[in-house]
């Protein structure tokens, strides 16, 4: 399946029904998944893998990954609403094998997801944009050191020094950077367009485990 084709058949994920601004539940666009996963299949990282989509949502990357030949995948959210909408889209992409579809916390620790080590980690984590949620996406990295092997993550624009850094520190690396674009839809009270274009960075980093 060519990228081109990916993102069409993830354009059928539905988003939020009922977003929550504390979690930062914004969704992932499709292109932008279909980006990333086609990039973690040209690394090798997915077929044959077990993949963790950490704060799955409603399950966009989770699901682009099912399409791709993994041996399993995870998605991990805390709000069950938010995986009730994931299965829903689930029967909608029809994805090559099932999701499993786990609820809890993916930054508690220590943290091993149905006896996952050394796998493959997607994620859009919150770029903690909110008060008292700062620095959240750093808490989703944490867990993506501690399982090992290689993760791909969407952060804030100019998080590049950020990640580098943490990774650094984790005894990881940064072997992929590159910028993109979240083209979202108004669905909060504070945000003052219809459509708003956030700039991000995505990265990929080898984790030593």
């Amino acid at each position: 399946m060519s990228r081109a084709a990916l993102e069409r058949r993830l354009s059928q994920v539905a988003g939020f029904e009922d977003p929550r601004v504390e979690y930062e539940q914004y969704p992932t666009p499709a292109d932008l998944a279909a980006h990333l996963v086609h990039l973690a299949d040209v690394q090798g990282d997915l077929a044959g893998k077990t993949v963790v989509d950490l704060g799955t949502g409603t399950g966009m990357l989770a699901l682009g990954a099912a399409c791709r030949g993994p041996e399993r995948v995870l998605g991990l959210d805390r709000d069950r609403a938010a995986l009730a909408q994931a299965r829903e889209n689930e029967r909608r992409v029809r994805p090559e094998i099932e999701v499993e579809w786990l609820a809890g916390d993916a930054t508690r620790h220590p943290f091993c997801p149905g006896g996952v080590t050394d796998g493959t980690v997607l994620m859009n984590p919150p770029f903690g944009a909110q008060r008292g949620n700062e620095h959240a996406d750093r808490a989703f990295l944490e867990t993506a050191a501690e399982l090992g092997g290689v993760s791909y993550s969407i952060h804030n624009a100019g998080s590049q020094r950020f990640v580098e850094a943490f990774a650094d520190d984790e005894g990881g690396e940064v072997t992929h950077a590159f910028r993109a674009e979240l083209a979202l839809a108004r669905q909060f009270d504070h945000q003052t367009s219809e459509r708003e274009v956030i700039d991000a960075e995505a990265f990929r980093v080898v984790w030593d485990g």
